[in-house]
């Protein structure tokens, strides 16, 4: 897979090029980074990448005709619009559409990802409009600009091409990699459980619940022990236990994940023990 990450600090990509998974599906071959310096097509003495918004307001805005004269020397020097197969222009925006593991696993599968790194108060629309395949945020936040954002896709869409992991069942147990499971729109969520929750019953949607809680050596860390089941060797208990707490994690800390997310027969059954257990610890 090859990334083209569009950008007027191009400098900023030495860092998190250079280090763990990212680097290593570099060195593998398995994926080509290439930094574009936006300010390469600009055509005043000035370097101008920006210009003041029609209509007034603060504040100035990224100018298309860098945007798609560094994309179409990319792609070619054909018309932006006209895009190889298994490619996407991705708009880096806090305007954009909110960026989830699905979206990882889908740019995954795409041969060619280019990256639009915005500045200033946004980008002209029309950049947005005829040259990006789609706009994407990483939050509900503001950043001061589309590199941290575009480093952030691109390390999680490395981790999910084949090979990129030692071991390639970490791309599945991680939090957010379930794809969506049987679907029980009657489940019901424990109402000691269901604080907070924006609809008390589950309904389609692809997301994942957070990860189990890890642990490794040693045994017991001052007065912190291991739980014992992940001591004992038996892997089905391990397992249950582990998507028991998986499910706890995540009303504590995500409970809005769960009124989307589809879950299984046995899932409901350790949600309705979670809130036998917070009863017990409330009474």
């Amino acid at each position: 897979m090859r990334f083209d990450i569009i950008t007027i600090f191009p400098e900023f990509f030495g860092g998190p090029l250079d280090y763990g998974i990212v680097r290593r599906a570099r060195e593998a071959g398995l994926v080509e980074a290439r930094i574009q310096d936006l300010r390469e097509f600009t055509h005043d003495r000035h370097r101008t990448v920006d210009d003041r918004p029609f209509g007034g307001g603060e504040g100035m805005v990224m100018k298309p005709e860098p945007l798609f004269e560094a994309v179409e020397s990319l792609l070619g020097g054909g018309s932006a619009t006209e895009r190889p197969a298994g490619a996407a222009i991705v708009l880096l925006s806090a305007a954009g559409k909110l960026f989830r593991q699905d979206a990882a696993r889908r740019f995954a599968k795409l041969e060619r990802i280019v990256l639009l790194c915005g500045r200033y108060e946004g980008v002209d629309e029309r950049v947005a409009k005829h040259l990006a395949t789609e706009e994407v945020s990483v939050g509900d936040f503001v950043l001061s600009g589309g590199e941290l954002p575009a480093a952030m896709i691109l390390d999680a869409v490395t981790r999910l091409i084949p090979g990129a992991l030692g071991n390639e069942d970490s791309a599945v147990n991680e939090s957010f990699s379930e794809p969506n499971q049987v679907h029980n729109s009657d489940i019901q969520i424990p109402a000691v459980l269901n604080d907070g929750l924006p609809d008390s019953k589950f309904r389609p949607w692809h997301r994942g619940i957070l990860d189990y809680p890890h642990y490794t050596r040693p045994p017991k860390f001052r007065e912190w022990e291991v739980p014992e089941v992940l001591l004992g060797g038996n892997h089905e208990e391990i397992r249950r236990w582990r998507r028991k707490k998986a499910l706890e994690k995540t009303l504590r800390n995500r409970p809005e994940l769960l009124a989307g997310v589809a879950l299984s027969d046995e899932d409901s059954l350790l949600l309705r023990e979670l809130g036998q257990s917070a009863q017990s610890g409330a009474s």
